[in-house]
């Protein structure tokens, strides 16, 4: 079950093809000394420069890379691992029940903002194609693909308990990000807790798969879990 991205039009960016390196830069220290600061954020650029702060991003590839070019000391360690960012992008997703826009990647919603994810993979629009390939990779999701499989010796399951980012967002996204016994979900209701659930319980015999998983909010599973 593989899923594709929304095409969303940011609108067409200034044309800064024109502008030097050594505008950039200039601009960039100018900020600084106006601010007296040995360093300078993307927010304060965007604030008093001249410029956007995403075309050093681009032309530079990198902030911190224009800050060093520029003799300023590069900002705090942005070093955020792929899978943190993909999982972070999952909760989002989730919680709005569709793709999220640039616009939608800011605090309290999302725990990075749009910035970190155009550093790793250059665009927002490969981060979401790269999440997408992440997603659709997950092997072993359906009922064919398990036949396959050999028993775990140890638990006689063909398959691991634990449920991964992969998996539990494709049965999410199929349950269109809804609670399958009540329908509630967070794009109506921010209390409301998805969870991914087997519907034949692991210790019953059930396997870790498509077939068997169905998206269920905190209450409704708790009160499925009670009644096992």
């Amino acid at each position: 079950m593989k899923f594709e991205l929304k095409k969303y039009n940011r609108g067409t960016p200034k044309d800064y093809r024109n502008i030097t390196d050594d505008e950039l830069i200039n601009d960039l220290r100018q900020v600084a000394n106006k601010l007296q600061k040995d360093s300078v954020t993307h927010t304060e650029y965007d604030q008093q420069g001249k410029f956007n702060s995403y075309i050093f991003s681009k032309r530079f590839g990198g902030w911190n890379n224009a800050l060093g070019m520029t003799g300023l000391q590069v900002n705090k360690n942005y070093d955020i691992s792929e899978e943190d960012l993909f999982q972070n992008l999952e909760e989002v997703w989730i919680k709005l029940g569709k793709q999220p826009t640039y616009k939608e990647m800011q605090k309290p919603l999302s725990k990075y903002g749009p910035r970190p994810y155009e550093r790793h993979f250059s665009t927002w629009q490969k981060a979401l194609e790269k999440f997408v390939a992440y997603v659709n990779n997950e092997e072993n999701t359906s009922l064919e693909k398990i036949k396959t499989l050999e028993l775990d010796p140890s638990t006689q399951h063909k398959t691991k308990r634990d449920i991964n980012l992969q998996l539990r967002f494709i049965v999410m996204k199929r349950d269109n990000f809804k609670c399958k016994n009540c329908g509630r979900s967070p794009a109506t209701d921010p209390s409301i807790i998805l969870h991914v659930d087997h519907i034949k319980a692991w210790a019953n015999g059930g396997e870790t798969i498509l077939e068997n998983l169905q998206t269920l909010c905190s209450k409704c599973n708790i009160g499925k879990s009670d009644l096992e």
